[in-house]
Protein backbone atom coordinates (compact mmCIF):
# COMPACT_ATOMS: atom_id res chain seq x y z
CA UNK A 1 0.00 0.00 0.00
CA UNK A 2 0.98 3.28 -0.48
CA UNK A 3 3.05 5.41 1.78
CA UNK A 4 1.90 9.13 1.54
CA UNK A 5 0.96 11.05 -1.56
CA UNK A 6 2.96 14.81 -1.82
CA UNK A 7 1.10 17.32 -4.01
CA UNK A 8 3.52 17.84 -6.88
CA UNK A 9 4.38 21.77 -5.63
CA UNK A 10 4.69 21.20 -1.98
CA UNK A 11 7.77 18.94 -3.21
CA UNK A 12 10.09 21.37 -4.16
CA UNK A 13 11.03 19.60 -7.04
CA UNK A 14 9.02 20.79 -9.65
CA UNK A 15 8.92 23.94 -11.95
CA UNK A 16 6.43 26.93 -11.15
CA UNK A 17 5.23 26.23 -14.81
CA UNK A 18 4.82 22.71 -14.03
CA UNK A 19 2.64 23.24 -10.72
CA UNK A 20 1.02 25.95 -12.70
CA UNK A 21 -0.05 23.38 -15.46
CA UNK A 22 -0.99 21.05 -13.00
CA UNK A 23 -3.26 23.58 -11.13
CA UNK A 24 -4.66 24.73 -14.34
CA UNK A 25 -3.69 27.95 -14.16
CA UNK A 26 -5.97 30.33 -16.95
CA UNK A 27 -2.68 31.75 -18.16
CA UNK A 28 -1.82 28.40 -19.49
CA UNK A 29 -4.81 27.08 -21.11
CA UNK A 30 -3.60 28.97 -24.27
CA UNK A 31 -0.98 26.68 -24.41
CA UNK A 32 -2.46 23.18 -24.19
CA UNK A 33 -5.23 21.12 -26.11
CA UNK A 34 -7.25 19.29 -22.93
CA UNK A 35 -6.27 18.86 -19.37
CA UNK A 36 -5.85 15.12 -18.70
CA UNK A 37 -8.58 14.30 -17.06
CA UNK A 38 -10.73 11.16 -17.62
CA UNK A 39 -13.94 12.92 -19.10
CA UNK A 40 -11.97 15.03 -21.47
CA UNK A 41 -10.13 12.08 -23.40
CA UNK A 42 -13.92 11.38 -24.84
CA UNK A 43 -13.46 14.82 -26.46
CA UNK A 44 -9.75 14.02 -27.79
CA UNK A 45 -11.02 10.50 -29.00
CA UNK A 46 -13.44 12.24 -31.42
CA UNK A 47 -11.18 14.89 -32.60
CA UNK A 48 -7.67 12.28 -33.12
CA UNK A 49 -10.20 9.73 -34.43
CA UNK A 50 -11.10 11.88 -37.27
CA UNK A 51 -8.17 12.97 -38.41
CA UNK A 52 -6.04 9.38 -38.79
CA UNK A 53 -5.96 7.87 -42.34
CA UNK A 54 -6.41 4.31 -42.83
CA UNK A 55 -2.95 4.32 -44.34
CA UNK A 56 -1.41 5.63 -41.63
CA UNK A 57 -2.14 2.60 -39.84
CA UNK A 58 -1.57 0.03 -42.27
CA UNK A 59 1.85 1.32 -42.68
CA UNK A 60 2.82 1.98 -39.02
CA UNK A 61 1.78 -1.77 -38.34
CA UNK A 62 3.33 -2.70 -40.73
CA UNK A 63 6.76 -0.86 -39.81
CA UNK A 64 6.12 -2.45 -35.78
CA UNK A 65 5.98 -6.29 -37.70
CA UNK A 66 9.24 -5.39 -39.42
CA UNK A 67 10.94 -3.54 -36.14
CA UNK A 68 10.29 -6.87 -33.86
CA UNK A 69 11.20 -9.57 -36.23
CA UNK A 70 13.37 -11.90 -34.86
CA UNK A 71 12.28 -10.96 -31.36
CA UNK A 72 9.84 -13.01 -29.23
CA UNK A 73 6.63 -11.39 -28.11
CA UNK A 74 4.15 -11.61 -25.79
CA UNK A 75 0.41 -12.04 -27.33
CA UNK A 76 -0.64 -8.76 -25.85
CA UNK A 77 1.63 -6.95 -27.07
CA UNK A 78 0.81 -8.62 -30.78
CA UNK A 79 -2.43 -8.44 -29.94
CA UNK A 80 -2.02 -4.62 -29.56
CA UNK A 81 -0.50 -4.20 -32.66
CA UNK A 82 -2.53 -5.97 -34.72
CA UNK A 83 -5.43 -3.80 -33.63
CA UNK A 84 -3.95 -0.43 -34.20
CA UNK A 85 -5.61 -0.97 -38.21
CA UNK A 86 -9.04 -0.46 -36.52
CA UNK A 87 -10.36 3.08 -36.37
CA UNK A 88 -11.15 2.34 -32.81
CA UNK A 89 -7.92 1.78 -31.67
CA UNK A 90 -5.41 4.73 -30.02
CA UNK A 91 -1.97 4.74 -28.71
CA UNK A 92 -1.21 6.45 -25.20
CA UNK A 93 2.52 7.30 -25.59
CA UNK A 94 6.13 7.53 -23.67
CA UNK A 95 9.46 8.58 -25.23
CA UNK A 96 12.82 8.08 -23.85
CA UNK A 97 16.83 7.92 -24.40
CA UNK A 98 18.28 4.39 -24.89
CA UNK A 99 19.83 4.73 -21.53
CA UNK A 100 22.00 1.32 -20.71
CA UNK A 101 20.25 -1.11 -18.22
CA UNK A 102 17.24 1.49 -18.50
CA UNK A 103 19.29 4.41 -16.69
CA UNK A 104 17.36 5.95 -13.82
CA UNK A 105 14.27 4.91 -12.08
CA UNK A 106 11.89 7.22 -13.53
CA UNK A 107 12.07 5.14 -17.02
CA UNK A 108 9.62 2.49 -15.26
CA UNK A 109 7.68 5.47 -13.59
CA UNK A 110 7.04 6.77 -17.37
CA UNK A 111 6.51 3.06 -18.59
CA UNK A 112 4.43 2.26 -16.18
CA UNK A 113 2.23 5.43 -15.96
CA UNK A 114 1.44 4.96 -20.13
CA UNK A 115 0.22 1.21 -18.98
CA UNK A 116 -1.74 2.17 -16.47
CA UNK A 117 -3.70 4.98 -18.29
CA UNK A 118 -4.37 2.35 -21.26
CA UNK A 119 -6.03 0.20 -18.23
CA UNK A 120 -8.01 2.75 -16.72
CA UNK A 121 -9.07 4.43 -20.47
CA UNK A 122 -10.26 1.04 -21.51
CA UNK A 123 -12.80 0.67 -18.06
CA UNK A 124 -13.86 4.45 -19.12
CA UNK A 125 -14.21 3.78 -22.92
CA UNK A 126 -14.72 0.11 -23.25
CA UNK A 127 -16.07 0.71 -27.05
CA UNK A 128 -12.19 2.12 -27.83
CA UNK A 129 -8.61 -0.17 -27.37
CA UNK A 130 -5.91 1.77 -25.92
CA UNK A 131 -2.16 0.67 -26.70
CA UNK A 132 0.56 1.85 -24.38
CA UNK A 133 3.78 2.98 -26.66
CA UNK A 134 7.48 3.44 -25.75
CA UNK A 135 8.65 5.63 -28.23
CA UNK A 136 12.88 4.85 -28.78
CA UNK A 137 15.09 7.68 -29.32
CA UNK A 138 17.39 5.93 -31.67
CA UNK A 139 18.02 9.27 -33.09
CA UNK A 140 19.50 10.74 -30.60
CA UNK A 141 22.99 12.25 -30.75
CA UNK A 142 24.16 12.74 -27.10
CA UNK A 143 25.94 9.17 -25.55
CA UNK A 144 27.08 11.24 -22.98
CA UNK A 145 23.93 11.34 -21.33
CA UNK A 146 23.02 7.62 -21.74
CA UNK A 147 26.08 5.90 -21.42
CA UNK A 148 26.33 4.95 -17.79
CA UNK A 149 23.48 3.55 -15.05
CA UNK A 150 24.32 3.91 -10.82
CA UNK A 151 24.02 0.93 -8.95
CA UNK A 152 24.13 1.53 -5.12
CA UNK A 153 25.91 4.61 -5.34
CA UNK A 154 28.42 3.52 -8.22
CA UNK A 155 28.79 4.53 -11.73
CA UNK A 156 28.76 2.07 -14.14
CA UNK A 157 29.68 3.36 -17.56
CA UNK A 158 30.09 2.26 -21.28
CA UNK A 159 33.08 3.90 -22.19
CA UNK A 160 33.79 4.19 -26.26
CA UNK A 161 33.93 6.86 -29.22
CA UNK A 162 30.81 7.75 -30.88
CA UNK A 163 29.29 9.77 -32.86
CA UNK A 164 25.62 10.14 -35.28
CA UNK A 165 22.60 8.69 -34.06
CA UNK A 166 22.70 6.68 -30.67
CA UNK A 167 21.03 3.90 -32.19
CA UNK A 168 22.90 3.06 -34.68
CA UNK A 169 26.16 2.28 -32.39
CA UNK A 170 27.64 -1.09 -32.77
CA UNK A 171 27.99 -2.65 -28.65
CA UNK A 172 31.24 -2.42 -28.65
CA UNK A 173 33.12 -2.69 -25.42
CA UNK A 174 29.64 -3.71 -23.63
CA UNK A 175 31.03 -7.15 -22.32
CA UNK A 176 33.55 -4.74 -20.27
CA UNK A 177 30.42 -3.03 -18.63
CA UNK A 178 28.28 -6.38 -18.29
CA UNK A 179 31.73 -7.91 -16.38
CA UNK A 180 32.00 -4.71 -13.91
CA UNK A 181 28.45 -5.11 -12.87
CA UNK A 182 28.47 -8.42 -12.64
CA UNK A 183 31.36 -8.65 -9.81
CA UNK A 184 28.30 -6.44 -7.77
CA UNK A 185 26.44 -9.06 -7.79
CA UNK A 186 25.96 -11.74 -5.26
CA UNK A 187 24.76 -15.14 -6.39
CA UNK A 188 20.79 -14.60 -5.58
CA UNK A 189 18.48 -16.04 -8.23
CA UNK A 190 17.24 -12.63 -8.45
CA UNK A 191 21.08 -11.46 -9.44
CA UNK A 192 21.05 -13.92 -11.68
CA UNK A 193 18.11 -12.84 -13.47
CA UNK A 194 19.63 -9.55 -14.02
CA UNK A 195 23.27 -10.81 -15.37
CA UNK A 196 20.80 -12.97 -17.76
CA UNK A 197 18.84 -9.71 -19.10
CA UNK A 198 21.95 -7.49 -19.26
CA UNK A 199 23.78 -10.20 -21.25
CA UNK A 200 21.29 -11.15 -23.25
CA UNK A 201 20.07 -7.35 -24.31
CA UNK A 202 24.22 -6.46 -24.57
CA UNK A 203 25.95 -9.17 -25.58
CA UNK A 204 23.74 -11.24 -28.05
CA UNK A 205 22.87 -8.14 -30.22
CA UNK A 206 24.11 -5.88 -32.44
CA UNK A 207 23.18 -2.36 -32.09
CA UNK A 208 21.61 -0.30 -29.23
CA UNK A 209 18.25 0.10 -30.61
CA UNK A 210 18.04 -4.00 -30.84
CA UNK A 211 19.65 -4.11 -27.55
CA UNK A 212 17.28 -2.00 -26.12
CA UNK A 213 14.02 -2.97 -27.77
CA UNK A 214 15.08 -6.63 -26.20
CA UNK A 215 15.43 -5.10 -23.02
CA UNK A 216 12.28 -3.26 -22.76
CA UNK A 217 10.11 -6.29 -24.54
CA UNK A 218 11.66 -8.94 -21.57
CA UNK A 219 11.01 -6.50 -18.70
CA UNK A 220 7.27 -5.20 -20.22
CA UNK A 221 5.66 -7.35 -22.90
CA UNK A 222 3.56 -9.56 -20.40
CA UNK A 223 1.77 -6.19 -20.06
CA UNK A 224 1.26 -5.37 -23.80
CA UNK A 225 3.82 -2.50 -24.84
CA UNK A 226 4.71 -2.01 -27.76
CA UNK A 227 7.66 -0.32 -28.57
CA UNK A 228 8.42 2.08 -31.66
CA UNK A 229 11.69 3.29 -33.46
CA UNK A 230 10.87 6.05 -35.37
CA UNK A 231 13.68 6.14 -37.14
CA UNK A 232 12.00 4.17 -39.69
CA UNK A 233 11.66 4.65 -43.71
CA UNK A 234 8.30 3.83 -44.57
CA UNK A 235 7.46 6.06 -41.43
CA UNK A 236 9.52 8.95 -42.51
CA UNK A 237 7.63 8.77 -45.71
CA UNK A 238 4.71 9.71 -44.08
CA UNK A 239 6.10 12.98 -42.40
CA UNK A 240 7.64 13.96 -46.13
CA UNK A 241 5.16 17.02 -46.73
CA UNK A 242 6.50 17.74 -42.98
CA UNK A 243 9.68 18.03 -44.02
CA UNK A 244 9.32 19.85 -47.09
CA UNK A 245 7.19 22.39 -44.80
CA UNK A 246 9.88 22.74 -42.38
CA UNK A 247 12.93 22.97 -44.82
CA UNK A 248 10.99 25.43 -47.26
CA UNK A 249 8.21 27.40 -45.17
CA UNK A 250 10.48 27.21 -41.61
CA UNK A 251 6.85 26.93 -40.02
CA UNK A 252 7.79 25.57 -36.56
CA UNK A 253 10.75 28.62 -35.94
CA UNK A 254 8.27 30.97 -36.66
CA UNK A 255 5.20 29.88 -34.27
CA UNK A 256 7.67 28.21 -31.61
CA UNK A 257 9.15 31.66 -31.17
CA UNK A 258 5.64 33.58 -30.85
CA UNK A 259 5.02 31.14 -28.39
CA UNK A 260 7.56 31.77 -26.32
CA UNK A 261 7.54 35.18 -26.15
CA UNK A 262 3.59 34.46 -25.39
CA UNK A 263 4.16 32.20 -22.01
CA UNK A 264 6.22 34.44 -20.81
CA UNK A 265 4.01 37.48 -21.94
CA UNK A 266 1.33 35.55 -20.01
CA UNK A 267 2.20 35.47 -16.46
CA UNK A 268 4.16 37.34 -13.90
CA UNK A 269 6.33 34.10 -13.43
CA UNK A 270 9.88 33.95 -14.98
CA UNK A 271 9.09 30.80 -17.07
CA UNK A 272 11.98 28.80 -18.11
CA UNK A 273 11.63 28.29 -21.74
CA UNK A 274 13.02 24.57 -21.79
CA UNK A 275 14.01 24.88 -25.92
CA UNK A 276 15.03 27.63 -28.54
CA UNK A 277 13.70 26.57 -32.31
CA UNK A 278 16.01 26.61 -34.92
CA UNK A 279 15.56 27.96 -38.48
CA UNK A 280 15.01 24.72 -39.59
CA UNK A 281 14.80 21.95 -37.34
CA UNK A 282 15.69 18.99 -38.65
CA UNK A 283 19.02 17.03 -38.95
CA UNK A 284 20.27 14.78 -41.65
CA UNK A 285 21.78 11.10 -40.58
CA UNK A 286 23.82 9.05 -42.96
CA UNK A 287 26.48 6.57 -42.21
CA UNK A 288 27.56 7.45 -38.97
CA UNK A 289 26.50 11.29 -39.58
CA UNK A 290 23.87 13.54 -38.05
CA UNK A 291 24.39 17.55 -38.49
CA UNK A 292 22.20 19.68 -38.55
CA UNK A 293 20.21 21.53 -41.89
CA UNK A 294 20.86 25.18 -42.41
CA UNK A 295 20.19 27.61 -45.09
CA UNK A 296 23.16 30.23 -46.02
CA UNK A 297 23.32 32.01 -49.32
CA UNK A 298 20.75 30.38 -51.37
CA UNK A 299 21.84 27.14 -50.74
CA UNK A 300 20.80 24.06 -48.01
CA UNK A 301 24.02 22.76 -46.25
CA UNK A 302 24.91 20.17 -43.81
CA UNK A 303 27.45 21.77 -40.68
CA UNK A 304 30.55 20.37 -40.57
CA UNK A 305 30.17 18.45 -43.85
CA UNK A 306 30.72 19.40 -47.68
CA UNK A 307 26.88 18.48 -48.22
CA UNK A 308 25.09 20.99 -50.41
CA UNK A 309 21.76 21.25 -52.23
CA UNK A 310 19.82 23.66 -54.43
CA UNK A 311 16.03 23.65 -53.15
CA UNK A 312 15.05 21.25 -55.91
CA UNK A 313 17.83 18.97 -55.35
CA UNK A 314 17.22 18.73 -51.74
CA UNK A 315 12.99 17.85 -52.32
CA UNK A 316 14.39 15.46 -54.29
CA UNK A 317 16.63 13.95 -51.64
CA UNK A 318 13.94 14.41 -49.53
CA UNK A 319 11.78 12.54 -51.56
CA UNK A 320 14.03 9.67 -52.14
CA UNK A 321 15.35 9.31 -48.68
CA UNK A 322 13.19 10.80 -46.16
CA UNK A 323 14.92 8.46 -44.04
CA UNK A 324 17.88 10.05 -43.79
CA UNK A 325 15.67 13.31 -42.35
CA UNK A 326 15.78 13.35 -38.22
CA UNK A 327 13.40 15.68 -36.72
CA UNK A 328 15.31 17.51 -33.65
CA UNK A 329 13.17 18.17 -30.28
CA UNK A 330 10.73 20.70 -32.07
CA UNK A 331 10.10 18.74 -34.52
CA UNK A 332 9.56 15.12 -33.35
CA UNK A 333 6.46 15.78 -31.52
CA UNK A 334 4.95 16.62 -34.58
CA UNK A 335 6.45 13.37 -36.13
CA UNK A 336 4.98 11.48 -33.31
CA UNK A 337 1.42 12.58 -33.77
CA UNK A 338 2.12 12.47 -37.28
CA UNK A 339 2.48 8.94 -37.57
CA UNK A 340 0.37 7.78 -34.33
CA UNK A 341 -3.00 7.85 -33.92
CA UNK A 342 -2.36 9.15 -30.39
CA UNK A 343 -4.17 10.56 -27.64
CA UNK A 344 -1.90 11.57 -24.70
CA UNK A 345 1.95 12.12 -24.73
CA UNK A 346 3.27 10.76 -21.05
CA UNK A 347 6.68 12.62 -20.20
CA UNK A 348 8.51 14.58 -17.16
CA UNK A 349 8.31 18.08 -16.44
CA UNK A 350 11.03 18.94 -18.41
CA UNK A 351 8.90 17.34 -21.66
CA UNK A 352 6.10 18.83 -20.70
CA UNK A 353 7.72 21.97 -20.49
CA UNK A 354 9.11 21.65 -24.26
CA UNK A 355 5.56 20.61 -25.45
CA UNK A 356 3.55 23.13 -23.84
CA UNK A 357 5.30 25.59 -26.37
CA UNK A 358 4.80 23.61 -29.45
CA UNK A 359 0.64 23.93 -29.85
CA UNK A 360 0.61 26.63 -32.05
CA UNK A 361 3.12 24.97 -34.55
CA UNK A 362 0.89 21.41 -34.30
CA UNK A 363 -2.12 24.11 -35.42
CA UNK A 364 -0.35 25.79 -38.31
CA UNK A 365 0.80 21.90 -39.52
CA UNK A 366 -3.19 20.95 -38.82
CA UNK A 367 -2.19 18.29 -36.33
CA UNK A 368 -4.01 17.29 -33.26
CA UNK A 369 -2.02 18.23 -30.18
CA UNK A 370 -2.66 15.57 -27.60
CA UNK A 371 -3.02 16.10 -24.34
CA UNK A 372 -0.35 16.04 -21.33
CA UNK A 373 0.20 13.92 -18.56
CA UNK A 374 2.83 14.45 -15.87
CA UNK A 375 4.26 10.75 -15.39
CA UNK A 376 4.30 9.50 -12.09
CA UNK A 377 7.32 10.01 -9.86
CA UNK A 378 7.40 7.61 -6.79
CA UNK A 379 9.60 7.47 -3.92
CA UNK A 380 10.28 3.81 -2.65
CA UNK A 381 10.84 3.63 1.21
CA UNK A 382 11.89 0.21 3.25
CA UNK A 383 9.48 -0.67 6.15
CA UNK A 384 12.96 -0.48 8.20
CA UNK A 385 13.59 3.43 7.14
CA UNK A 386 9.95 4.17 7.58
CA UNK A 387 9.87 3.00 11.04
CA UNK A 388 13.12 4.87 12.14
CA UNK A 389 11.71 8.22 10.74
CA UNK A 390 8.99 7.15 12.91
CA UNK A 391 10.95 6.78 15.76
CA UNK A 392 12.62 10.21 15.26
CA UNK A 393 9.37 11.93 14.59
CA UNK A 394 10.32 13.06 11.43
CA UNK A 395 8.06 12.48 8.21
CA UNK A 396 9.06 11.38 4.63
CA UNK A 397 7.32 14.92 3.42
CA UNK A 398 10.06 16.67 5.63
CA UNK A 399 12.65 14.55 3.43
CA UNK A 400 11.58 17.05 0.56
CA UNK A 401 13.49 19.57 2.42
CA UNK A 402 17.07 20.52 1.46
CA UNK A 403 19.08 19.02 4.14
CA UNK A 404 20.17 22.52 5.89
CA UNK A 405 16.10 23.49 6.46
CA UNK A 406 15.83 19.93 7.35
CA UNK A 407 18.38 19.76 9.85
CA UNK A 408 17.32 23.19 10.81
CA UNK A 409 13.69 22.33 10.94
CA UNK A 410 14.58 19.35 13.51
CA UNK A 411 16.48 21.40 15.61
CA UNK A 412 13.28 23.85 16.28
CA UNK A 413 11.05 21.27 16.90
CA UNK A 414 13.49 18.55 19.31
CA UNK A 415 15.03 22.14 21.50
CA UNK A 416 13.75 22.52 24.91
CA UNK A 417 14.85 25.96 24.11
CA UNK A 418 12.78 28.49 22.40
CA UNK A 419 15.19 29.23 19.54
CA UNK A 420 13.06 31.62 17.57
CA UNK A 421 13.85 35.13 18.43
CA UNK A 422 10.68 36.35 16.58
CA UNK A 423 8.68 37.99 19.96
CA UNK A 424 12.68 39.50 20.51
CA UNK A 425 12.84 41.05 17.34
CA UNK A 426 9.20 42.75 17.46
CA UNK A 427 9.82 43.90 21.20
CA UNK A 428 12.92 45.59 19.27
CA UNK A 429 11.15 46.87 16.56
CA UNK A 430 8.29 48.40 19.07
CA UNK A 431 10.97 50.27 20.76
CA UNK A 432 12.72 51.82 17.82
CA UNK A 433 9.01 53.04 16.65
CA UNK A 434 8.62 55.26 19.86
CA UNK A 435 12.70 56.77 18.98
CA UNK A 436 11.84 57.42 15.58
CA UNK A 437 8.58 59.65 17.28
CA UNK A 438 11.14 61.28 19.10
CA UNK A 439 13.51 61.60 16.16
CA UNK A 440 10.56 63.95 14.52
CA UNK A 441 11.05 66.15 16.37
CA UNK A 442 14.60 67.09 16.09
CA UNK A 443 17.42 66.67 13.54
CA UNK A 444 17.25 64.64 10.32
CA UNK A 445 20.99 63.31 11.83
CA UNK A 446 19.51 61.84 14.90
CA UNK A 447 16.84 60.23 12.80
CA UNK A 448 19.94 58.70 10.87
CA UNK A 449 21.55 57.64 14.38
CA UNK A 450 18.20 55.59 15.22
CA UNK A 451 18.15 53.59 11.74
CA UNK A 452 22.02 52.71 12.50
CA UNK A 453 21.48 51.47 15.96
CA UNK A 454 18.24 48.98 14.89
CA UNK A 455 20.09 48.11 12.09
CA UNK A 456 22.97 47.27 14.82
CA UNK A 457 20.97 45.68 17.38
CA UNK A 458 18.40 43.52 14.61
CA UNK A 459 21.68 41.88 13.11
CA UNK A 460 23.09 41.16 16.85
CA UNK A 461 19.47 39.37 17.47
CA UNK A 462 19.85 37.67 14.27
CA UNK A 463 23.55 36.60 14.67
CA UNK A 464 22.48 35.15 18.45
CA UNK A 465 19.77 33.10 16.90
CA UNK A 466 22.05 31.51 14.45
CA UNK A 467 24.58 30.93 17.64
CA UNK A 468 22.03 29.63 19.20
CA UNK A 469 20.32 27.14 16.45
CA UNK A 470 24.55 26.14 16.04
CA UNK A 471 24.77 25.35 19.54
CA UNK A 472 21.54 23.08 19.66
CA UNK A 473 22.35 21.40 16.21
CA UNK A 474 25.61 20.37 18.00
CA UNK A 475 24.13 18.97 21.07
CA UNK A 476 21.34 17.21 19.01
CA UNK A 477 24.15 15.83 16.40
CA UNK A 478 23.82 12.30 17.29
CA UNK A 479 19.86 12.39 15.99
CA UNK A 480 20.72 14.89 13.31
CA UNK A 481 23.25 12.29 12.04
CA UNK A 482 20.54 9.62 12.05
CA UNK A 483 17.93 11.91 9.67
CA UNK A 484 20.54 12.88 7.52
CA UNK A 485 22.21 9.21 6.94
CA UNK A 486 18.21 8.41 6.30
CA UNK A 487 17.75 11.37 3.60
CA UNK A 488 20.94 10.42 2.06
CA UNK A 489 19.78 6.83 1.64
CA UNK A 490 16.52 8.17 -0.23
CA UNK A 491 17.78 11.30 -1.79
CA UNK A 492 21.09 10.16 -3.41
CA UNK A 493 23.40 13.32 -4.16
CA UNK A 494 20.67 15.85 -2.53
CA UNK A 495 18.06 14.99 -5.45
CA UNK A 496 15.12 12.86 -6.00
CA UNK A 497 15.99 8.90 -6.47
CA UNK A 498 14.14 8.41 -9.10
CA UNK A 499 16.67 10.46 -10.89
CA UNK A 500 19.52 8.58 -9.52
CA UNK A 501 18.71 4.70 -8.72
CA UNK A 502 18.14 2.42 -11.31
CA UNK A 503 15.69 -0.49 -11.26
CA UNK A 504 18.58 -3.22 -10.89
CA UNK A 505 18.70 -2.13 -6.94
CA UNK A 506 15.18 -3.27 -6.38
CA UNK A 507 15.00 -6.02 -8.55
CA UNK A 508 17.78 -7.55 -6.50
CA UNK A 509 15.73 -7.19 -3.56
CA UNK A 510 12.31 -8.04 -5.33
CA UNK A 511 12.52 -9.69 -8.55
CA UNK A 512 9.54 -9.75 -10.96
CA UNK A 513 6.96 -8.27 -8.13
CA UNK A 514 9.18 -5.38 -8.38
CA UNK A 515 7.59 -4.63 -11.26
CA UNK A 516 4.13 -5.66 -10.46
CA UNK A 517 4.10 -3.06 -7.29
CA UNK A 518 4.29 -0.32 -9.47
CA UNK A 519 1.43 -1.57 -11.86
CA UNK A 520 -0.84 -2.34 -9.13
CA UNK A 521 0.25 1.37 -7.12
CA UNK A 522 1.18 3.79 -9.99
CA UNK A 523 -2.50 5.85 -10.55
CA UNK A 524 -1.62 8.31 -13.57
CA UNK A 525 -4.09 10.58 -13.13
CA UNK A 526 -3.77 11.03 -9.26
CA UNK A 527 -1.11 14.01 -9.65
CA UNK A 528 0.66 13.57 -6.74
CA UNK A 529 4.19 12.09 -5.73
CA UNK A 530 3.93 8.80 -4.30
CA UNK A 531 5.75 7.58 -1.55
CA UNK A 532 5.39 3.85 -1.90
CA UNK A 533 7.30 1.38 0.70
CA UNK A 534 8.25 -1.63 -0.20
Amino acid sequence: MPTDCIPFRETYYFSSLICDYLDEKQHLQPFYNRFPKLENFKAQIEEKGSSVRAQSRTVLVESLKNQYKGFDISDLTSKHIESLKQDNTFTVTTGHQLNIFTGPLYFFYKIISTINLCKELKTAYPQQNFVPIYWMATEDHDFEEINYFNFKGKKVQWNRNASGAVGELNLDKLDHVYEVFALQLDKSKNAEELKDLFKSAYLEHHTLTEAMRFLVNALFSDYGLVILDGNDKALKQQFIPYIENELIEQESFKKVSETNHQINEASNQDYKIQVTPREINLFYIHDGLRERIVFDNDTFKVLNTNITWSKSELLKEVNDFAERFSPNVIMRPLYQEVVLPNLCYIGGGGELAYWLQLKSNFEAQKVVFPMLLLRNSVLLITSKQKEKLNKLNVTVKDLFLNQHDLMTKVTKELSKIDIDFAPQKEHLKKQFEDLYKLAEQTDKSFKGAVAAQEKKQTQGLENLEKRLLKAQKRKLEDVLERIRLIQDELFPRQSLQERNANFSEFYLEHGNQFTQKLIENLQPLKGEFLVLEI
